[in-house]
Order: C-alpha cells, then sequence, then structure tokens
C-alpha cells in the first residue's frame, strides 16, 4: 500500500504517546508537580498530535465525528471511544498529580486500561483486513503493543523495563516479517480467485484492465524492491532495538537516554513506513502486479 505520511505519523506517535500515559498511570515514575506536568505534556503531544494526524488520511475529514457512532461494528469507532477514554482519564488523574501533587490511583488505573485498548483497537484496524493478509495475522496487534509499552517504558525512564521490552519488541517484528513474507501465498489468494475465472484453467494476465493508472493502484499497489525491504528492515531493528539497548546498558545520564528515544522513534517509523509500504493487497492481483 501506499504509505502515507499521515497513517505513519499516526500510528506511531499515537502508540508512543498512550505507551507513555499507562506508564504514568501505573506511577512508573512518580513525579508530581512541574514534573509531572512536563511528562504528560509530553505524552498527550504524541497521543493526541497523533490522532489528529489520522484524519488527514480521511476523504472527508469533518466527518470524523460520526466514527462515534458504529463502535458495534467498526473498530475505528471503538479506538476512538477508547480513546477519549484513555485521555479523560489520564487528564483526571494528571491534574490531581499537577495541582494537587495527589495521585488518584483510581483514574490512573483506568487510563492506563483505556490506553492499552486504544492501541489495541488502532492495531485491529489493520488486522481484521483480509485483503492484506500481511496484516491479517494474529501476530500484528502483538506489534502494535510490543512497540508501544517498549516505547512508553523508553520515555518513562523505566531502563529495566525498557531493556526487556524492547528485545521482546524486536523478537515479535522479526516473526511478524518472516510470517508476512509468507501471507499472501498461505492466503490461497491468486489471479483465478482475484477474476473469479479460476473455473476455466490457469489463469494469467494478459493485458492490464487499462492503460494509465486510478486511484487502486496509486493506493493500494505500492511495490518496494526486495533488497530495499531487506535494508531498511535491518536499519529499522538496529534503530528501534540494538542501539537503545547497547545505549541503555551504559551508566545512565540524560544525554544516553535522549539518544536511545531518538534512535527508537527513528527505528520505529521505518518499520511503520515498512508496514504499510510492504503490505500487499489482493487488489493487486486483478491487475497483475503480484
Amino acid at each position: 500500500m501506499h504509505p502515507a505520511p499521515s497513517v505513519i505519523f499516526f500510528t506511531t506517535f499515537s502508540g508512543l504517546g498512550f505507551g507513555l500515559l499507562f506508564f504514568l498511570g501505573l506511577g512508573m515514575p512518580v513525579v508530581t508537580g512541574w514534573v509531572a506536568f512536563v511528562f504528560f505534556a509530553i505524552a498527550y503531544a504524541m497521543a493526541v498530535g497523533g490522532l489528529m494526524a489520522s484524519t488527514f488520511h480521511l476523504g472527508r475529514p469533518e466527518r470524523a465525528l460520526k466514527a462515534f457512532t458504529q463502535w458495534r461494528s467498526s473498530w475505528l469507532s471503538r479506538e476512538a471511544w477508547c480513546a477519549v477514554g484513555a485521555l479523560v482519564f489520564m487528564g483526571l488523574y494528571a491534574a490531581g498529580l499537577v495541582f494537587l501533587e495527589t495521585r488518584y490511583t483510581v483514574f490512573g488505573l483506568l487510563g492506563a486500561v483505556f490506553c492499552l485498548a486504544t492501541v489495541f483497537t488502532t492495531s485491529m484496524i489493520y488486522t481484521q483486513l483480509k485483503t492484506i493478509p500481511r496484516w491479517n495475522m494474529g501476530i500484528t496487534p502483538v506489534k502494535f503493543m510490543t512497540l508501544s509499552l517498549a516505547g512508553g517504558a523508553l520515555f518513562a525512564g523505566q531502563v529495566s523495563v525498557a531493556l526487556g521490552l524492547l528485545v521482546i519488541a524486536g523478537i515479535v517484528q522479526v516473526m511478524t516479517w518472516v510470517q508476512g513474507d509468507k501471507a499472501l501465498a498461505a492466503s490461497g489468494t491468486d489471479m483465478a480467485t482475484a477474476t473469479g475465472l479460476g473455473s476455466i484453467g490457469k489463469v494469467r494476465a494478459f493485458e492490464p484492465p487499462h492503460t494509465g493508472t486510478n486511484y487502486l493502484l496509486r493506493e493500494f499497489v505500492h511495490e518496494i524492491g526486495r533488497k530495499h525491504s531487506q535494508k531498511l528492515r535491518v536499519i529499522s531493528l538496529l534503530l528501534m532495538v540494538v542501539i537503545p539497548v547497547m545505549l541503555l546498558m551504559l551508566p545512565v545520564s540524560h544525554l544516553i537516554a535522549t539518544l536511545a528515544v531518538l534512535s527508537h522513534v527513528a527505528g520505529v517509523l521505518t518499520a511503520r513506513w515498512l508496514f504499510f509500504a510492504e503490505a500487499e493487497h489482493v487488489v493487486g492481483l486483478y491487475y497483475g502486479k503480484r
């Protein structure tokens, strides 16, 4: 699929923001006053900024509020409600810490639960799509959740927790690539099923359906060379996991922590670009592009 900048920014920074809010809700770290204000400001900037970016890849952004009405059937609607719940409860929790220097544990715990639910519902928007076998796997939500928690722990300064979660997130990411590379073939979808002509014999593309491009080709048939894909996978894994882990094993300092965070964010952005660029939509079979 075409990797739109808005959706890359949305999935990356909303995940990091809600991951940081999750740890703050658990009292990790224990902060009050202006220190708490800074932590929550960073978390809200990423979470809300990511959610706002998501509206830029909607055809009619002014209708975004209608998403709240479809919670019975739409993961997008469920994501919207969970995000509101997370931001409201965490806002109440933050207000107590910043202005009263009092921790209202119930608000923090409820907010933390809604933060995880928001990341999960975001992942299910992609996981549910059977038309993209690389996303339609049980490990996709695990990848979103582990990256969110690893990044959140890193931003929260929870070094020991972050070390373990980063390693887990790296393993899950590699497993996602391995399974994803086999997903389209394993789905049983081919030119015959794409055209519905399988009953008459072997089907192959003779000519494309038309000579020019169209919306489907622009949005759903993005192709990336295997050589470039493999290089970007290595780069993303190094930036996202290996370098932050190596940095966190050094004596802790503000500079080390900042470099680890910047490296991780760059790696997640690269991995998230690949998440969309490598996605093989089955419509590509109809156009002979797969």
